[in-house]
């Protein structure tokens, strides 16, 4: 990543959002305020007269448990191979 920054501008819902980001980054950074508004409209729809503030909390709610499976996912992947494997040579071993 490069110590280089850009300025890039951002819609959440009605709020305007100005970062300074590497250009690496930006992408994700657009991926995810379309992901934030995406999930927002998903609540306003199913809760019309709900505040801005408790549509916000459902959609950081729902990302950061989206977030917390993925990181679980990843960090248990690595040893469900090695169980799996370990297991195929176990039955191998038993069918001989």
């Amino acid at each position: 990543m490069t110590g280089d920054k850009q300025h890039i501008n951002l819609h959440l819902d009605a709020h305007h959002v100005s970062l300074m980001v590497s250009p690496e980054q930006e992408p994700f950074y657009r991926a995810a305020a379309e992901l934030l508004n995406e999930r927002y409209q998903h609540y306003l729809k199913l809760r019309p007269n709900a505040s801005p503030e408790q549509l916000w909390m459902y959609t950081a709610l729902e990302v950061a448990v989206r977030l917390q499976s993925d990181v679980r996912a990843k960090s248990i992947a690595p040893i469900e191979k090695e169980l799996n494997e370990l297991n195929q040579l176990v039955i191998n071993t038993l069918n001989k």
